[in-house]
């Protein structure tokens, strides 16, 4: 797949020095011990890492979702470790979408309705709302499926639905966990592909945990995690 030219980009997420430990009983289990990780303008990545080892408490941080220990989280060139509540949920809403391994679509809503729902909420009209949730819906191929709600449609087209509501908003960083996990390999490898072309095509920045390594090889480069730090692979 052509990554395009090769030019300097600038960095839309870092993670500097950032640990995370939880207790349990009378032990600390240290999850993230100092990880650094960079996220660059247009530019996929793939999370790829046994479970356990800190993919989604990872994602997690990057999304504001979590706190770090320690270390810093820097989204877009502000450092977000600061900031107030109102702040971070402000950065989340606007400059972050979410994909999870289950879809979470409102189930009383149509497809177009759940695409609509956040930015309603950033307080775009709803006829425009409605314009560009069906421009997503197309380009997902699932326009003919947008009057329908979450039980009405397939796995595959449910979790369609869930990543164009992520982008519904124009973030700037895609953070999907275990996107197609719930999906058998035919339809995981559509969503993925669906997904990976989304992201190219709006210029979003994106990182993808996945345990399926043929589905990564897809995006521009790939890490794992280690002793609690990102790794290059």
């Amino acid at each position: 797949m052509n990554k395009g030219p090769n030019v300097a980009r600038h960095n839309v997420l870092e993670m500097i020095d950032v640990e995370r430990h939880f207790v349990q009983g009378e032990r600390q289990l240290s999850i993230l011990n100092g990880a650094n990780f960079t996220l660059r303008a247009g530019e996929t990545v793939a999370l790829v890492a046994p479970s356990g080892t800190g993919k989604s408490t990872l994602l997690q941080l990057a999304g504001l979702l979590e706190q770090p220990d320690a270390g810093e989280v820097i989204i877009a060139g502000e450092s977000c470790g600061g900031l107030s509540d109102d702040r971070r949920t402000a950065i989340r809403r606007t400059e972050i979408g979410f994909v999870y391994q289950f879809h979470h679509l409102l189930p009383e809503f149509t497809a177009l309705e759940n695409i609509m729902m956040p930015q309603l909420i950033s307080g775009l009209s709803k006829a425009d709302a409605a314009e560009r949730a069906s421009q997503l819906l197309d380009y997902m191929r699932i326009g003919h499926r947008a009057d329908h709600r979450p039980s009405e449609l397939s796995g595959g087209e449910q979790q369609r639905v869930a990543i164009a509501r992520a982008v519904a908003n124009a973030p700037i960083v895609l953070l999907a966990d275990e996107p197609t996990g719930n999906l058998d390999p035919e339809t995981a490898g559509y969503v993925f592909e669906a997904l990976d072309a989304l992201v190219r095509q709006s210029g979003l920045s994106a990182v993808i945990a996945t345990h399926n390594h043929e589905l990564a090889s897809l995006l521009d480069r790939r890490v794992t995690l280690a002793d609690g730090l990102v790794i290059e692979m």
